[in-house]
């Protein structure tokens, strides 16, 4: 085919509809409820989806599914919940009756719409199915529906949506016909009402299904993010174990960086001569010196012992969650001794892992003075200028000598030393508490016991790793 017959027939090609701003609100609240339904969506991914419908248009529903199918779903799962929140989302209730007319029939319904003006009554009485859902919409849009969050909300957001759709308008046309002595027609108008008091009560449920899931997903982990720990309802594990990895991913990600940066301002000469060798080395393409980033070291001793086991768990968790993003992560944990337990968090599933460590030395005795010295003989070793020591505990050492020597020697060596506590302040220092005394040889004391602060915390060290 000659060159210019083909540009022709490229240029008589339909190009794609331009999105326009309702196109835009449209596709920004199907991802609003795709996310409430479990599906992970970036804010790249969210301009991927636009470029996609951009592409494709709006006219064929399953050609649009399937794109927006491909570029979000990461997972079967992820798919199947996206494809069942894509065809709620579009779907449209028909109303009662719903045949076509015959030419006789729509003769008799322009004869019996005289003198009706409400909008609203003329496309019932004509059975417009298509133009009633467009208007539901339109009117479902303007009063927020999308904002639906109980259940209970469902018959006020009907009404809401009924009255911006013109529905005064139509009781009065209904009372009026009565008025004048046209009962069939307002018996028909009055069925037309009620079906659609019934769509109307189906598309706010349809809503509520689709956007309160992730409002109650939100609040319920906002909830769960400032829980104390020690009080976490055992039912809770599993709802906490995937926020406490959607929280480290989070992180993770904000702090992923590549392994060397180049230093502006320190030219190489060696390299810039070597690689302009070509050019009788004259300097054109200059070789700037780079740093090697080291990843954070990061060695955690937990106490197990009591109610801050609980902590515990969910601090290794967490840690075990950045492993991509830490260098290799030493974990310790003891009460009335003190055992390594790296190898147990990286053999296991973390849940079952830290199960096996709690059976194997949790819930004992605290004897600090005793796990420093333990940990002195067989693990300082490990600690050097690179390292963060983070330490996890009440410092309640059951009256036990604290051995306070040692844990200058931890400082002296450590980058930084993190005791992380979870009693709240007032009661530090009360009865066996020795925590004032660890102070002098910690960079940080503070208290710690919901996931919010380990948060806080974990994003701290990386942040000052940078």
């Amino acid at each position: 085919m000659p060159a210019t017959s083909r540009c022709w027939r490229l240029s008589k090609r339909p190009r794609p509809k331009r999105r326009t701003s309702t196109m835009n609100d449209v596709i920004l609240r199907l991802l609003r409820a795709a996310r409430g339904g479990g599906v992970r969506i970036s804010t790249a991914e969210m301009l991927d989806a636009f470029e996609a419908v951009e592409a494709v248009g709006y006219d064929d529903r399953q050609v649009l599914r399937d794109s927006l199918t491909l570029t979000l779903a990461k997972t079967i799962e992820e798919r199947a919940s996206f494809e069942v929140i894509f065809d709620t989302y579009f779907r449209r209730e028909a109303l009662a009756g719903g045949a076509t007319p015959t030419a006789e029939e729509s003769h008799q319904n322009a004869a019996d719409m005289e003198g009706i003006e409400s909008k609203l009554a003329q496309r019932l009485m004509q059975d417009d199915q298509a133009g009633v859902a467009a208007m539901m919409e339109a009117a479902g849009e303007a009063v927020g529906a999308s904002n639906i969050r109980l259940f209970t909300q469902t018959n006020l957001f009907a009404r809401r949506m009924l009255d911006r759709m013109g529905l005064p308008e139509l009781e009065r046309e209904i009372t009026n016909l009565r008025e004048l002595g046209r009962e069939e027609i307002a018996a028909r108008l009055e069925a037309a009402r009620k079906a659609l008091g019934d769509q109307a009560r189906s598309f706010m449920e349809r809503q509520l299904t689709l956007f309160a899931a992730g409002a109650t997903k939100e609040l319920r982990e906002n909830v769960l993010r400032n829980v104390k720990l020690s009080q976490l309802d055992r039912r809770d594990y599993q709802r906490m174990r995937g926020l406490v990895r959607d929280m480290a991913l989070r992180i993770a990600s904000r702090y992923s960086r590549p392994k060397k940066v180049d230093i502006r301002g320190h030219l190489d000469i060696r390299r810039t001569l070597r690689r302009n060798m070509a050019h009788e080395a004259i300097p054109f393409r200059t070789v700037w010196k780079r740093k090697k980033l080291e990843k954070p070291k990061i060695l955690a001793i937990c106490d197990v012992s009591g109610s801050v086991a609980q902590v515990a768990r969910f601090l290794l968790m967490f840690l075990y969650a950045l492993t991509d993003t830490l260098a290799g992560i030493k974990s310790y944990a003891f009460s009335s001794k003190l055992i390594e337990v790296s190898h147990i968090l990286e053999g296991e599933d973390i849940d079952e892992a830290i199960t096996k460590i709690l059976n194997d030395v949790g819930f004992g005795s605290t004897n600090y003075g005793r796990a420093l010295e333990i940990f002195s003989d067989t693990a300082l070793r490990h600690v050097d200028r690179h390292t963060t020591v983070i330490i996890l505990g009440d410092g309640r050492g059951n009256r036990n000598p604290p051995r306070t020597d040692l844990m200058k020697n931890l400082f002296d060596r450590a980058a930084r030393v993190i005791w992380l506590n979870p009693e709240p302040n007032p009661l530090w220092g009360t009865g066996d508490s020795d925590i004032y005394k660890y102070m002098p040889y910690c960079h940080l004391v503070t208290s710690c016991n919901t996931v919010a602060s380990l948060e806080r915390v974990v994003d701290d060290i990386l942040r000052s790793a940078q």
